[in-house]
């Protein structure tokens, strides 16, 4: 009886998560008429690829796709590195500090993102004026502010995979005569695959969908604008286009859907594959 509860639960949760994404691909499909039309149509309207045309007509559109995958692939990377190392040093070491550290680390997470925008903003134009690559209008302080907000939060998570793995193991490895970098890297990095899966999927969905920073750090900047700001393109004082903007939403969804389907098989395979190895 219970597994037939959860099974109904699961299955509303799927149709709650899938509505909307449904929702936003059928308002792409449709006419330009028929999205706001007073007697919608889901089922029986002709469907058109006109927004899609549209939003892939919009000037610097492929330049703006580059620059989303280049900060997200960046993020993503220095995300798993750099959470992987603080989360191997706040488990493995005993060291003054490390309580008051954990707890900044989950105290950062509560901080509203807003509430650190505008400093965020004058920090990047102070740091632009010495360094010009790291200013305002370039992709790097987005890769930088973007990482920073992913960090704790993986860092957190990955704290637990690494302490799941005994302490034993380590011992173990070291009387197989390994050093402690070697079973870091050989033993422990295969070990927390799961949770380097799961940072990385999270740090791919912060960083490709984020808006507020891009529109923050780069305002004047047209070559340098990442996806999410081409959808202001069909935002207009008068009238907004739907059709074109559920498109480009839709076009920003397909790589996060990519990336999942590439990476999920991981979150339950590379557990046990590493234990084998």
């Amino acid at each position: 009886m219970r597994s037939r509860i959860s099974d109904v639960l699961c299955v509303v949760a799927a149709i709650l998560v899938a509505l909307p994404l449904y929702w936003m691909v059928l308002s792409a499909l449709k006419p330009a008429g028929e999205i706001q039309s007073a007697d919608p149509r889901p089922w029986t309207f002709a469907p058109t690829l006109d927004s899609f045309r549209r939003v892939l007509d919009v000037q610097g559109f492929g330049q703006y796709f580059l620059n989303s995958a280049l900060v997200a692939v960046l993020v993503v990377g220095g995300s798993i590195l750099l959470s992987f190392l603080s989360a191997v040093a706040l488990t493995r070491f005993r060291f003054r500090g490390r309580t008051v550290l954990l707890v900044m680390l989950l105290v950062a997470q509560m901080v509203p993102v807003e509430a650190l925008t505008i400093p965020l903003f004058f920090m990047v134009r102070s740091v632009g004026d010495v360094a010009p690559a790291f200013g305002l209008n370039e992709l790097g302080p987005l890769v930088l502010v973007n990482l920073a907000f992913s960090l704790p939060f993986a860092i957190w998570m990955l704290r637990g995979f690494v302490a799941a793995v005994p302490a034993d193991l380590e011992e173990a490895a070291a009387l197989d005569g390994a050093s402690r970098f070697q079973f870091t890297w050989r033993v422990l990095f295969p070990l927390v695959a799961p949770g380097l899966v799961a940072t990385s999927v999270l740090s791919f969905i912060h960083s490709w969908n984020d808006f507020l920073f891009a529109r923050t750090l780069i305002y004047s900047s047209t070559e340098n604008r990442t996806l999410p700001q081409a959808l202001l393109v069909f935002y207009k004082p008068d009238e907004q286009d739907w059709g074109a903007i559920m498109a480009g939403s839709t076009l920003m969804t397909i790589p996060v859907l990519i990336f999942f389907v590439l990476v999920q098989r991981h979150l339950v395979s590379g557990l046990a594959g590493a234990v084998k190895g």
